[in-house]
């Protein structure tokens, strides 16, 4: 048996290619939609995809199952449970008519890639329709599974969060049902599933779709039911229920559009797109109708940037501010080194910004501006000065912390919206007032305050953040 983890550092997403090496198959599990990486890895193993499967309606980035399906025919594995609401409603659309060849999975059906037989567990609780995978590897002689492809279910030392339904797809009222769901799954993984199985997580550590996920990538079904919090308290539902909904953070608001648009369909890319070259002569005209989205260091972006220009850097932090404050249908050029371009391209079209037409480089930036172009800087403000301030007349100030972040310790008086959420709460920041935008230690505010410059107000960044405030001893309030 070929087993592969394809790990996306950006947003902590594992997908895993699975194969029988006997008969040159292999199939996907929960990939991500530029498909490219996973074909070219099965071939170089001399494998070929003819299968994808999901675990779930993913929130968090657009799946390549259907891409997959489109692009070497794969065969389409998906949960039937879960209702009408929350079951793929695109496989009557294939791209120039007809149907997918799709098979919908109930709990206990099995289905096998050449001598690799798969069962589907269904494991509500993050979302209805969630499927696990027991994994057999038949072709050996085994007659007991070897892992087990747990989605958003079972993470390394946490469980998938069961409140994305509510907080991030809006349906009012589902949490808790949910949670009681989770629970019942995680009941039947610690009685069920044997001790010695691996876990193999679609999640790792700094992923929005737990509140504890570990660094390691995999672990054992024994180990985690030793040691995971969450499955340490199947014994008890009410304390299960209020410890798995306790403390999660606030979902990043394009996890709605995409958990809508896994849902309906994903649009087939077909290939990556292929930006143009922005020239210095070409950029005075690159901020007119398009979005300039600047992926370079946040000290950068703060001492010279095009106007209206988002900060969103490659890496961890791209996906929660570009996807937050960019929309599909935005025309995007990207400031980016050169030899970044396909990177931030991937990243674009992981959470559904396709539309990347341009990109400008820091060379030709920085030639734009020596010519006599105008770039945009970001304000700072230190402790001391907001101190100042505050006994003149009380700036506005916006922490753009978590919401449990700001519950521990925050500066008396502040407004709390998390810089991924700040486009819905946007109403509640007032325009004529200073307003000064602070994080923890000043990165995720320069996001922030590139976003409020771009909706017409004038932020101030406090420098150092939070930890900088606190430092320097001035008063903080506990919300707790």
């Amino acid at each position: 048996m070929f087993f592969r983890m394809v790990y996306d550092d950006a947003l902590a997403q594992a997908a895993y290619i699975i194969g029988c090496q006997k008969t040159g198959e292999a199939i996907v599990f929960d990939p991500e939609r530029d498909v490219d990486r996973y074909i070219d890895l099965a071939k170089a193993n001399g494998l070929r995809i003819v299968a994808a499967a999901e675990t779930h309606i993913h929130a968090d980035f657009l799946s390549g199952v259907r891409e997959l399906a489109e692009t070497v025919g794969a065969r389409v594995y998906l949960s039937k449970l879960g209702g009408p609401d929350w079951t793929s409603s695109w496989l009557d659309s294939k791209v120039g008519g007809g149907s997918y060849d799709a098979v919908l999975l109930g709990d206990g059906d099995t289905f096998s890639i050449g001598n690799i037989e798969f069962k589907a567990i269904h494991s509500p609780g993050h979302t209805p329709e969630h499927m696990s995978y027991l994994v057999t590897d038949r072709g050996s002689g085994a007659d007991v599974p070897m892992g087990m492809i747990t989605g958003d279910f079972v993470f390394v030392g946490d469980l998938g969060r069961p409140d994305l339904l509510e907080t991030a797809a809006g349906i009012e009222g589902v949490k808790e049902d949910s949670a009681k769901l989770l629970h019942l799954s995680a009941s039947k993984f610690v009685s069920d599933v044997p001790e010695h199985v691996q876990v193999w997580p679609a999640h790792g550590a700094g992923s929005a779709c737990g509140k504890a996920l570990g660094a390691v990538p995999q672990s054992t079904a024994g180990y985690e039911k030793r040691f995971s919090p969450a499955l340490r308290l199947v014994d008890t539902e009410s304390k299960f229920v209020d410890f798995i909904l306790e403390g999660q953070p606030e979902p990043p608001i394009y996890f709605a559009r995409m958990k809508h648009q896994n849902r309906d369909g994903v649009p087939v890319l077909g290939k990556l797109p292929e930006p143009t070259k922005l020239g210095a002569d070409q950029i005075g005209s690159a901020s007119g109708e398009s979005l300039v989205i600047d992926t370079r260091p946040t000290d950068a972006f703060k001492k010279g940037h095009l106007s209206r220009s988002l900060h969103s850097p490659i890496g961890p932090m791209f996906h929660t501010a570009a996807g937050s404050y960019a929309s599909p249908t935005d025309e995007i050029v990207l400031v980016v080194a050169e030899k970044n371009v396909e990177q931030a391209v991937r990243e674009c079209v992981r959470i559904g910004l396709d539309n990347v037409r341009h990109f400008i480089t820091p060379e030709d930036l920085g030639a734009y501006a020596s010519s006599g172009g105008t770039l945009s800087t970001v304000t700072d403000i230190t402790p001391e000065e907001l101190l100042n301030r505050q006994g003149q007349g009380e700036p506005f100030v916006l922490d753009v912390r978590k919401a449990t972040e700001h519950a521990e310790a925050a500066i008396e008086g502040s407004f709390n919206a998390a810089h991924t959420r700040l486009p819905s709460l946007i109403e509640e920041i007032p325009q004529d007032r200073e307003v000064v935008v602070h994080c923890k230690s000043g990165v995720r505010s320069v996001l922030a305050t590139s976003y409020l410059l771009r909706q017409g107000y004038k932020p101030i960044n406090l420098v150092g953040g939070f930890d900088a405030w606190a430092k320097g001893g001035n008063k903080t309030v506990s919300r707790g």
